[in-house]
């Protein structure tokens, strides 16, 4: 049976329901460490790549060593989701996981590294090729680099 994706409709209200979730309970549910097959959540804050102004969302990612990784879905919808222009203007950001915060620095991936990375989340959506092919815009796979902390 091939994938469709959702109404855009469910797929905003979705968000919304996650978001209010989260703030609902102070940020006791909503996020999550990744286990064996299933990936993890994560709150990403970005700046805003026109506003200025701190933009945050929640997103699926998974480690690579010290890196997050996530995936440019936009909920399978075409074009890129917001979070990703912003980063790619501004690649400093900051991330909540499993009630800790931690500064990193976001980059797009290519080549080698985006292939073993986008196979690396066959374990978490067996059907990830049939989802991404629904698209015309390519799915920007993404890691999130530990930032030095400043002295």
């Amino acid at each position: 049976m091939a994938v469709r994706v959702p109404p855009r409709w469910v797929v905003r209200t979705a968000w919304a329901i996650h978001r209010g979730i989260y703030k609902v309970t102070g940020g006791r549910v909503g996020l999550s460490k990744p286990g064996p097959a299933k990936y993890g959540t994560l709150r990403l804050t970005t700046v805003g790549r026109r506003s200025g102004q701190a933009r945050s969302v929640l997103l699926a990612y998974f480690e690579d060593g010290p890196d997050l990784v996530l995936m440019s879905m936009n909920g399978w919808g075409e074009g890129h989701p917001a979070w990703w222009l912003n980063l790619r203007e501004h690649p400093d950001a900051t991330v909540e996981v499993d009630g800790a915060r931690r500064e990193v620095r976001g980059r797009r991936t290519d080549g080698d590294e985006r292939a073993r990375l986008w196979e690396r989340w066959h374990v978490y959506d067996k059907r990830l090729d049939e989802w991404a092919a629904l698209r015309s815009t390519e799915a920007v796979v993404i890691v999130l680099e530990p930032r030095p902390v400043a002295a």
